[in-house]
């Protein structure tokens, strides 16, 4: 599994237990050396190949940071193709009723984590031409009973902007903000879609539409309902 033998190019995706980030590593694994963060039994049930897992504690940015540099050195990996930062969390509510704890949780995932990973790897990224992607959220605009959430992904989205001009020339930056997509994060967040769920976008689904979106080497992609609309009339099949 060292970069150095392996003919596959290496992607890391955080959050890959479950959603969009597993869709996505299903859809790399073969094609890429993959690492994934998220809970260990959750990545090697849903998804059994020869990924290098690494749980990290992304509400505790400094710690998960150390533990992917270490886990990364021990694999020899010294180059990234890919990096996507895509681990999130949320609480749907009043904004008056979240506490301190629960406020600082949604920035450190959401926004610290990625931040603190962006930097630290920065040189695997350089070595290789490799691409970071930040997977943000159309919530990043404002969005009612998700203050905490959407206030995070807009510090991600203009962290994304600056990042872009510090990096151009050197390592080329996506930031993408996908609508919304059926998953387990809702019922987590405290939020029932009800009807409105059947217009969500399935995370395989989403997960064809990130990778288009990467491979194209789109700067920025809104990914809401009418692409995943689009995407279905010219693909077919559910959403």
């Amino acid at each position: 599994m060292r970069n150095e033998t392996s003919e596959r190019p290496v992607a890391l995706v955080t959050g890959a237990s479950a959603g969009l980030g597993l869709a996505l590593a299903r859809r790399w694994s073969g094609r890429y050396q993959l690492v994934l963060t998220g809970r260990r039994d959750a990545l090697e049930d849903r998804l059994a190949d020869d990924a290098i897992y690494v749980p990290a504690d992304l509400t505790r940015p400094q710690t998960a940071v150390a533990t992917l540099l270490q886990a990364l050195g021990e694999a020899g990996i010294d180059r990234l193709h890919r990096v996507v930062l895509n681990a999130g969390t949320g609480r749907h509510g009043d904004p008056f009723a979240e506490d301190a704890g629960d406020i600082r949780r949604t920035l450190a995932v959401n926004l610290a984590a990625p931040v603190s990973l962006a930097h630290a790897l920065f040189s695997r990224l350089d070595a290789c031409g490799g691409r970071l992607v930040l997977i943000g959220s159309v919530a990043h605009g404002g969005s009612a009973l998700l203050a905490s959430y959407a206030a995070s992904k807009a510090g991600l989205d203009a962290f994304g902007r600056a990042l872009r001009e510090e990096w151009r020339g050197r390592v080329p930056v996506s930031m993408i903000h996908p609508g919304p997509i059926a998953t387990e994060m809702h019922a987590k967040a405290g939020f029932d879609p009800k009807g409105m769920r059947r217009f969500f976008a399935s995370p395989e689904r989403m997960a064809a539409m990130v990778e288009a979106a990467i491979e194209t080497g789109r700067d920025r992609a809104i990914l809401g309902l009418g692409g995943t609309l689009a995407h279905r009339l010219r693909h077919g099949g559910r959403f």
